[in-house]
This record gives structure tokens, C-alpha cells and sequence, in this order.
């Protein structure tokens, strides 16, 4: 039975992305098996992955709108041990088009049933949005890492994003937990970028992640290169983070590997 993470937070510019794609190459550099699924029309983690969302036929749209088996939207990325549903950008039309169905908030749980234990860990990009795709993707998984950046405004609409994920605890899936709140582009030479840390670990405490993601080039470069930073620098200190990231988390769900 595989762990399904949603990456969510309706703010954009904030990491969500770039964690996806770094979560699930880590994982697979781990030897888990991984699945991301992009659930943002931008198809930023699809293309992110060196994959071209021109190329690809079938996406979680066909999946969630029109009942495709998921099998068939699943394409191997470039890593080992990581594979991805894509996005397409008539992603877009998927919101107007699942007003009128029953259930329309399980469509990706659904969608994702069939495939539920071929995988370890299954992280979802969410599109910068608390749409019906959003909460899709909520009801959809397990848990919830949301990334907030060291900056000014960090923690602008982080309660708007906490209420939604209460209201869908309370109504579509109780099981939801926040795996954890996790600080991006973090530049220790900032006393802004300090000063939101001690902010963010006062009022959220052992929600946050012991781990932080700092700002990186190479981080910001490897996906023009269409790999995760892993693949494009496994040494760099934003490779070595979410690496850092991929094994907390997998300590914290007690399904580290023996040996």
C-alpha cells in the first residue's frame, strides 16, 4: 500500500513544484518505487521531469474526466524507479467540466485506486489553487507537505489553506494528516530568512520539518535541463536537502528499508 503526498499551497512562487519533482527523484534515488502525479495545468513538474507535456497523449485529466484507466496516463521518466502521470493544459477545463458529476471531489481517488499498492510513495503537485482539483488531490492522499518560503508574507493564506484542509477532514477524508509545513529557499545569510523560521517553528512547532530547502542554483537550474537536481548534481546542498527530506519522512512513516 503505497503513502500518497499531496505537495499543496495555494500561494504560488513558494517551492511546490521543484519539491515535487526533488521529493520523488529522492525517493526513487532511495529505491522506492514513486509515482508523481501533476495535477497542475502549468505541467511544470511534467516538463520538470523531461518529459514534453506536447508529447504526451493521455494525463490525469483523461483519468479523472473521462474514466481512462491509469494505467494508460503512466508514463517512466528518465530515473530509475520513478514514474509520472503527466498534465496536459486543457487540465484547465477538468474544474468546469466535473461541476456536474456525482462525487466529483474522488475523480483522482478513484483514478488512482487500481494502482494504489504497485507503489511506495505517490506525491501529487497541486496547482497553485484551492480548486476543485486542489481538493481532489486532498481528498486523494494520505497526508499534505506544504512548502512556505523564507520571505516576507510567508505565512499569507497558510490559514486559508489549513481551513481547507479541515473542512475536508471533517467532510471528505478524515484520514488527512499534514506530514509537515517544510521552509524552501532559505538563505541563512538573510536575517528575514532567519527570522521566518523562528516565526514559522513558534506557531506550528513539530508541524514543521526538521529539514530545510535552501536556495539553490543548481536547484533552479536543473529543471531547463529537464532532470530533478539529483540527476543534474547529486552533490549540491539542494540535492543533499530534499535527499535529507525523502529520508525524514520515510523515518517518520516507520517504512525505512532494512539493510
Amino acid at each position: 500500500m503505497s503513502k500518497v503526498i499531496a505537495i499543496a499551497n495555494q500561494k504560488g512562487g513558494v517551492g511546490k513544484t521543484t519539491s515535487a519533482i526533488n521529493l520523488s527523484a529522492s525517493f526513487a534515488a532511495l529505491e522506492y518505487k514513486t509515482l508523481v502525479v501533476d495535477a497542475d495545468p502549468q505541467a511544470n513538474c511534467t516538463s520538470g521531469l523531461g518529459i514534453d507535456p506536447k508529447d504526451t497523449n493521455n494525463s490525469i485529466y483523461e483519468c479523472m474526466v473521462d474514466g481512462l484507466d491509469v494505467r494508460e496516463a503512466i508514463v517512466k521518466s528518465p530515473i530509475k524507479f520513478l514514474d509520472c502521470i503527466p498534465a496536459k493544459t486543457d487540465l484547465v477545463g477538468a474544474e468546469i467540466e466535473m461541476v456536474s458529476l456525482e462525487r466529483r471531489e474522488e475523480k483522482m481517488k478513484e483514478a488512482l485506486a487500481p494502482i494504489i499498492d504497485e507503489y511506495d510513495f505517490i506525491i501529487i503537485d497541486c496547482s497553485p489553487s484551492l480548486g476543485l482539483i486542489t481538493i481532489n488531490s486532498l481528498v486523494a492522499a494520505d497526508s499534505v507537505v506544504i512548502p512556505v518560503q523564507c520571505e516576507y508574507f510567508a505565512l499569507e493564506g497558510l490559514g486559508k489553506l489549513l481551513n481547507t484542509i479541515k473542512i475536508i477532514q471533517n467532510r471528505l477524508n478524515q484520514n488527512l494528516e499534514i506530514e509537515g509545513i517544510l521552509l524552501t529557499m532559505y538563505d541563512m545569510r538573510l536575517r528575514l530568512s532567519n527570522q521566518v523560521v523562528e516565526d514559522v517553528k513558534t506557531h506550528f512547532k513539530k508541524m514543521v520539518f526538521d529539514t530545510i530547502i535552501p536556495r539553490n542554483i543548481k536547484l533552479s537550474e536543473a529543471p531547463s535541463f529537464g532532470l530533478p537536481a539529483i540527476a543534474h548534481d547529486a552533490e549540491s546542498k539542494g540535492s543533499i536537502s530534499y535527499l535529507n527530506l525523502a529520508n525524514e519522512i520515510v523515518v517518520n512513516n516507520g517504512v525505512a528499508k532494512n539493510g
